[in-house]
């Protein structure tokens, strides 16, 4: 069984395995705001219409976490990243002959689920079981941490491709990526969580329990702003570094490695985002184990709010732009391994990725909201000042929501109601 592999060590071929898929599936997903103007450009959308497909990714990526999670748990992992793998490729390849808005939405249904089969929910799941109570939240910050190592090449590489091929042959370059994940399913073997003896309780009746206890609750409604603030920065801050950015200086810093343009900024943005968050996540997994996960998470909130404040009340100018990119990114994942970690301590490990699934779909509710909310006041007003404070307030409503969380292991009877 690979739960029971090399549980006292960090860097087992589960989590190394399982790090090289996340590191692909965010490489992916992180670079879809590149693709904001070329694609709305080329047809003649409104901002809506782009942001609405990837609003739909987000959701169907959330309503496809809990299911690939289940799927996992009662069919084995290797099933659920498979099916996923699959769908990702797909729906990046039907994407890349659409013409119309539906067409591009309609399909942006099966990357979410693509990215659920291949994410956080199953992959951490994986990593949490393998690991010991002792490590488990420092594999759990090196797992997320490799996502946003993805998130690093991923905007950069499609700014590079678009330079050089349609954004139609970038989607099909990305299909045949998504495919790769497959390619390390040997390192993660094949099994099928086992309780051994911690949880014995079926599925539903920990579910029921889960939706009663307020605890959960506030951790669901919590990482709710975290899907806000994520989704609606990778979705359209690129953009908004194009058309309100400052102009960069020619001979200066940025023109020397080749950031001539505010587009490059706006893709090399995500880039520093993704790279300031390896050190974040995996700093929050190395914290997680020492300090309370709630009062962790309350405080990378309340530091998102000030740095999302600080950043549009100052004049845009390309310094902001990377030093918002930094301070942001060292909190950008931070969350995921502190929230996923708080539900198996309280929860127990053997439907971790079902529950932690459910809490994610608060998430990508979120991330729904502010994709296609970002995309939609951008039409109206023809900025996004006003959005981006509706993220202010509800980084700091997830701040105070964490607070009154209860962190304690909970027991729950096989016949509990």
């Amino acid at each position: 069984m690979q739960q029971t592999q090399s549980r006292s060590t960090i860097f087992t071929p589960i989590l190394i395995g399982g790090s090289f898929i996340l590191l692909l599936n965010f490489s992916l997903r992180a670079s879809f705001g590149v693709f904001q103007i070329p694609i709305g450009s080329e047809f003649g959308w409104p901002r809506t219409d782009f942001s609405l497909a990837i609003a739909i990714q987000n959701l169907a990526w959330g309503i496809g976490q809990p299911i690939f999670g289940a799927l996992a748990e009662k069919l084995g992992d290797r099933i659920a990243i498979i099916l996923g793998a699959l769908l990702y490729a797909l729906g990046l390849t039907m994407s890349s002959f659409a013409t119309t808005p539906a067409a591009m939405q309609f399909w942006e249904i099966a990357v979410g689920f693509g990215i659920a089969g291949t994410g956080f929910g199953v992959i951490l799941a994986i990593v949490g079981r393998a690991a010991s109570d002792e490590n488990r939240s420092l594999a759990l910050g090196i797992a997320t941490a490799a996502g946003s190592a993805g998130q690093v090449f991923g905007a950069p590489l499609a700014e590079i491709l678009l330079g050089v091929m349609s954004w139609q042959g970038v989607f099909l370059v990305f299909a045949c990526l998504a495919l790769c994940t497959m390619l390390f399913l040997p390192m993660l073997g094949d099994s099928r969580p086992a309780s051994r003896g911690e949880l014995e309780a079926s599925l539903g009746t920990v579910l029921r329990r889960a939706f009663r206890d307020p605890s959960y609750l506030m951790i669901f409604a919590g990482f709710f702003s975290c899907g806000y603030q994520l989704g609606f920065i990778t979705a359209h801050f690129p953009a908004l570094v194009t058309e309100m950015c400052g102009p960069i200086q020619p001979g200066g810093i940025l023109a020397s490695i080749g950031i001539s343009t505010t587009s490059a900024l706006g893709a090399l943005s995500i880039a520093v985002i993704g790279a300031a968050n390896i050190g974040g996540s995996i700093l929050a997994g190395v914290l997680g184990k020492r300090y309370s996960k709630k009062y962790l998470l309350a405080g990378i909130y309340t530091l998102r709010t000030i740095i999302a404040a600080a950043f549009i009340l100052t004049p845009i100018t390309p310094a902001t732009v990377l030093l918002f990119s930094l301070g942001m990114g060292a909190l950008w994942l931070a969350t995921v391994p502190l929230t996923s970690g708080l539900v198996a301590y309280i929860f127990g490990l053997r439907y971790m990725g079902t529950l932690y699934g459910f809490v994610f779909l608060s998430h990508q509710l979120g991330s729904f909201l502010g994709v296609w909310l970002g995309g939609k006041l951008y039409d109206v007003y023809g900025d996004y000042t006003l959005v981006w404070w509706v993220g202010v307030g509800i980084g700091a409503f997830s701040a105070l929501i964490h607070l009154p969380v209860r962190e304690a292991p909970i027991r729950i009877s096989p016949v509990a109601a």
